[in-house]
């Protein structure tokens, strides 16, 4: 192979994704790194410009343009950080994150017309070659939030979101098969019987093996929705694929019309606890329990999916 080949390769991709006319593909005012910041702030519910600036190797300047641009178009707002008064957390507003909503809407459809091109049984193949080049060209690097991606799920999946709640909780917890056979129940019911314009399940795929899900179904109570199943593995934890999950949760509840999101949760799982503060969910009860071979201690967390975001 020569360099030549690689820059056909890229002159080639380039046209194949069209990103040389990003705006005219998605029908919006916004170029490709644009987006790119958008998407991060979408999917980070409280950051600031020197973690964009690193996730997104960008210039400074660059990024302060950027986003002042998105501040005068009303998509973002900026707040002196709680922890260090000489940094401005950076969030999105309403039209925001509609917006960060629609791109995302049109970019997947923009791919999914793209991949239905590609006959079904040489997707695999497609597949496959990309991981490797990702992988050979990485240097060893570890994987980044952009190499996660978040989809629906596929035959076997929701197996394995009870095999891997069940195996990580055993190891990790002391957890007896209790809640394996709680977790089996509850997708169990989700596969059997659900609404797909009110309830979803999201799997996170990382290098084509899944990472990570959640799920969201109707509540008992009156437009409420419970976030259910939230979990990451170990090795593909510290990419906020936690974040991106709830945040698919939030968005996709007040986007189908739900006034509140409840979870309940148990106070050993500090990481999960941290995360639902992130968003903005609020502890509403706590109770003793003995559950799955040990003494825990159950909690409610409530989000008004109407309140204003800070």
């Amino acid at each position: 192979m020569t360099v030549q080949d690689i820059r056909a390769f890229n002159r080639f991709y380039t046209n194949v994704i069209g990103a040389l006319d990003y705006s005219r593909q998605l029908y919006a005012p916004y170029t490709l790194t644009e987006s790119r910041v958008l998407y991060e702030l979408a999917h980070s519910p409280r950051t600031d410009a020197a973690d964009l600036r690193g996730e997104l190797s960008l210039d400074a300047g660059y990024l302060s343009r950027i986003l002042n641009k998105f501040e005068q178009d009303g998509l973002i707002e900026r707040t002196p950080s709680r922890r260090d008064p000489r940094r401005r957390n950076v969030t999105l507003t309403t039209r925001g994150r509609e917006t960060a909503a629609l791109l995302a809407e049109r970019a997947d459809e923009s791919v999914g017309a793209l991949l239905a091109t590609v006959p079904s049984a040489d997707r695999p193949r497609l597949a496959e070659a990309m991981r490797t080049v990702r992988t050979l060209l990485s240097d060893g690097r570890p994987p980044l939030r952009e190499d996660v991606l978040l989809r629906d799920p596929g035959p076997g999946d929701l197996g394995w979101i009870v095999q891997r709640n069940a195996a990580l909780y055993t190891a990790e917890h002391g957890f007896n098969a209790d809640y394996e056979a709680l977790v089996a129940r509850i997708v169990a019911d989700y596969a059997e019987d659900h609404d797909p314009h009110l309830e979803r399940v999201w799997i996170a795929e990382l290098d084509g093996r899944p990472v990570g899900c959640v799920m969201v179904v109707r509540d008992e109570a009156p437009a409420t929705a419970r976030l259910r199943l939230l979990l990451v593995e170990p090795d593909a934890r510290g990419l906020r694929i936690g974040d991106r999950l709830v945040s698919a949760v939030i968005d996709f509840a007040r986007g189908v019309g739900y006034r509140d999101l409840v979870l309940w949760t148990n106070d050993i799982l500090a990481s999960a606890r941290h995360i639902y503060q992130r968003h903005g969910f609020v502890l509403v009860a706590e109770k003793p329990h003995r559950s799955f071979g040990k003494n825990l201690v159950g909690q409610d967390w409530r989000l008004d999916l109407h309140a204003t975001q800070e």
